[in-house]
């Protein structure tokens, strides 16, 4: 009862602060792996705004993209739906929208000089991506899935990115040899790598039955042990592009 005597303003705050807190929380524990050279601030601003429209592109290709599938004889109660959903749908849309807005503002960027890079850009596009996503779960369904998100969607966004940044920093290094499609090649891993685990995620959570929920647990305990490691392993072997 106390809380909704809370003016309009201060509840407002409170649901951005619950939505966005857990991604800055990320965004600062990748920069702090980020030990050979920081990256400017407003570069990462620059990044975290294109996060925001790649979540607001992606509203509209996804739209479309779901009309396309219902339009399709597969039935839209099944787990083939939501497979396919997921994976050529939400996953192949996020991580695109994604990925465009990240090779545009940094491919040719004289900052990006070390391999480390590919991953604090790829992550800060990422979770501003989740961080407006999360606003807009926040307002539609309150706080209640404020703590949820926190510890599963947010991550989530995270681990795809650090995956698809691996292959970025190693896409620039190959471009400075170059080695133009060996760079092309390692973009399109790091894409396809991000849109295959979205898309197991994302399958795994719509399908909700017993079977997908264990597979969904057992993946984001072997994702989060996986980023984690790939994150500590790629900041102490660092190399200047």
């Amino acid at each position: 009862m106390l809380f909704f005597m809370v003016p309009l303003m201060w509840r407002y705050i409170i649901y951005i602060g619950a939505a966005i807190l857990p991604a800055i929380f990320l965004m600062r524990y990748i920069y702090n792996n980020d030990t050979y050279e920081k990256e400017p601030g407003e570069l990462l601003l620059a990044l975290i705004i294109r996060g925001v429209l790649a979540a607001l592109a992606a509203v509209v290709l996804e739209t479309v993209g779901q009309v396309i599938l219902n339009l399709s004889p597969i039935s839209g109660d099944s787990a083939a739906y939501y497979i396919v959903l997921a994976f050529f749908v939400v996953a192949v849309v996020e991580e695109g929208t994604k990925l465009f807005f990240l090779h545009r503002r940094t491919w040719n960027d004289p900052n990006f000089d070390y391999r480390f890079d590919g991953i604090v850009y790829s992550t800060f596009v990422s979770l501003g991506f989740a961080a407006f996503e999360n606003i807009k779960y926040v307002f539609s369904y309150g706080l209640s899935v404020a703590i949820p998100r926190a510890l599963l969607a947010i991550p989530g966004h995270l681990g795809f990115a650090v995956v698809m940044g691996y292959f970025y920093g190693r896409a620039r290094i190959a471009e400075n040899h170059g080695n133009h499609d060996w760079a092309k090649r390692n973009i399109f891993m790091g894409y396809l790598c991000a849109v295959l685990m979205h898309g197991f995620y994302d399958s795994c959570a719509m399908i909700g039955n017993g079977i997908s929920t264990v597979l969904f647990i057992i993946f984001i305990i072997c994702m989060y042990i996986g980023v984690f490691r790939l994150v500590r392993k790629e900041s102490q072997t660092n190399t200047r592009i």
